[in-house]
């Protein structure tokens, strides 16, 4: 089965920056932990901080799946209910053959 890479973008409301940050930032050392888990990345927009991307890369949908009833994600879940604004999850597959890395 294929790796899955996933791209999720979380928008928090202008009044809960800080709140969507932490929770956010909360979810990082544990889901690297995640059996399954290989590249568990945060990113927070220049221009706009209430945008947080995440880049995954997960080893299959089972790792996904897992991850999204650990404990830790639950809790994240119920912590940010009501202080989202937008919230767009992105799965996708690699379509290129044989570049694991890049060479330099």
């Amino acid at each position: 089965m294929s790796k899955l890479t996933i791209v999720a973008k979380v928008v928090a409301r202008k009044n809960s920056i800080e709140k969507v940050k932490n929770e956010l930032l909360s979810l990082v050392e544990p889901t690297r932990k995640e059996n399954g888990c290989q590249e568990y990345r945060l990113h927070q927009d220049n221009d706009d901080p209430a945008v947080f991307i995440f880049y995954e890369i997960w080893k299959n949908q089972l790792s996904l799946e897992q991850h999204l009833r650990s404990r830790h994600y639950l809790d994240y879940l119920a912590a940010v209910d009501g202080f989202l604004a937008h919230k767009l999850v992105q799965k996708m597959t690699g379509i290129e053959a044989g570049l694991e890395e890049c060479p330099f």
